[in-house]
């Protein structure tokens, strides 16, 4: 079902209630009754310090959990000059879908200014509020993107994939395009409430990197925050992040279709002004099982080597045959070899129409073995220096454009050549 609103009967009428509010902060949640109000407390907690005398309102958007987040939420005391709304949102399961109750909150309310804050947060402190709200308020920005201190280990997809390919697609360095806590101006709210996307599979599983990628290609303003170190419910990438992997790529792939002609036209990459948190940490550890990871990987050669040889280039394949045969403590893929591997598969989903899916899980042990020579590649590194290996990843991503735009255009021509060959014959 079609919904016009994400917003149910009793919010809203609870918005006409508060009239309007200079700052909204939205807490899209799922089941998180163990993080909830910390979130709510650090939040509470930074609108009161850094905004006193600002109008501001909590909005914590639930997907229906299961468990006791909403009554935690609800029993929550914040500061008594606040608002909180603790809503169900309406509309198909996902986060995208709490974020447009949000904003449509946002648009009702005439805010200046939007945050959004992950639900399951752990590191949070009251000044997260003010490093994402004060780039819009004080500085005429319209998003801001999060910066993070993160493990080394934390956050292989973007590391390996979302950072790369949105620097040498759209030339701005976002760090962390699927960061999850960010802040928009109010006419960036308006703008994503009026696109056409709450009833797809990009608004349930890809919301964040449409946000980011909408936000660049339309000209906001766009800078980041840094707010210091991140420590969430964190997941080991070889045990649990391969459906996340699918998700992401889809929606970063649909998107390369969308803004083509965009992204052709971009060379290079310049970086964003950069706020908020100036101190170091090194991070909690994250735990990887880079045995599991190199199986994952070996156990994909067995069922699809033949797939991948009609889907790759002959380097890369040769690459990844040799990869098969090594075992871990040797491990390894060449960062090059998954720069081409990345472009041909998004080639690849261009030309397919059919089976999108398909293509993606057959690159899901790719992307184990690519996290698996990170992993080794950065063993004795600290995060810091590892951080200077994933700069130089971006740098080859962006040398090898030329290569991606040259493999596009031949699977546009022969995705053309294909439709073609379909289309009826009509006689005179």
């Amino acid at each position: 079902m079609n919904y016009h609103t994400a917003l149910r009967g009793y919010t809203s009428k609870r918005i006409e209630e508060i009239g309007t509010a200079d700052i909204l902060l939205g807490i899209p949640c799922y089941n998180n009754e163990t993080t909830i109000t910390h979130v709510i407390q650090m939040v509470t907690h930074g609108l009161a310090k850094h905004y006193p005398n600002k109008r501001c309102v909590l909005f914590i958007a639930d997907g229906g959990s299961t468990d006791d987040t909403r009554e935690a939420a609800k029993e929550f005391q914040i500061k008594p000059w606040q608002e909180k709304i603790v809503s169900i949102y309406r509309g198909q399961a996902g986060k995208g879908t709490a974020l447009r109750s949000v904003f449509e909150a946002a648009e009702s309310l005439k805010v200046k200014v939007c945050a959004m804050v992950d639900s399951d947060l752990r590191s949070i402190t009251a000044d997260w509020v003010r490093y994402l709200i004060d780039p819009i308020l004080e500085k005429g920005y319209q998003y801001v993107s999060p910066v993070y201190v993160r493990h080394k280990y934390d956050g292989t997809i973007t590391n390996n994939i979302v950072y790369n390919l949105t620097r040498a697609l759209y030339g701005k360095r976002i760090r962390q395009p699927i960061g999850g806590d960010f802040a928009i101006s109010r006419d960036v709210a308006k703008y994503y409430i009026e696109q056409d996307v709450w009833d797809t599979d990009v608004a349930r599983f890809g919301i964040d990197i449409w946000m980011t990628t909408n936000a660049v290609t339309h000209g906001f303003r766009i800078c980041q925050s840094n707010l210091g170190v991140k420590i969430h419910d964190v997941k080991d990438p070889g045990q649990h992040l391969g459906p996340m992997f699918r998700q992401v790529l889809s929606a970063l792939f649909s998107l390369m279709e969308r803004y083509e002609d965009v992204w052709k036209k971009v060379k290079g990459s310049e970086p964003l002004d950069l706020f908020g948190f100036e101190g170091t940490f090194e991070p909690e550890p994250v735990n990887v099982n880079l045995d599991l990871m190199v199986e994952h990987f070996k156990t994909g050669y067995q069922q699809f080597s033949s797939l991948w040889k009609g889907i790759f280039c002959q380097d890369c394949f040769e690459a990844i045959k040799k990869a098969s045969g090594t075992d871990t403590a040797q491990f390894h893929i060449p960062t090059e070899t998954w720069v081409k591997m990345l472009y041909e598969l998004a080639a690849t989903y261009h030309l397919w129409s059919a089976n999108r899916n398909k293509l993606l899980d057959l690159m899901t042990p790719l992307y184990f073995a690519r996290v698996a020579s990170f992993v080794r590649q950065s063993w004795d590194m600290s995060s810091a220096e590892a951080e200077a290996l994933v700069e130089e990843q971006a740098i080859k991503f962006e040398e090898h454009k030329d290569y991606l735009i040259k493999i596009w255009d031949e699977k546009s021509a022969e995705k053309m050549m294909q439709g073609k060959a379909c289309e009826p014959t009509v006689s005179i």
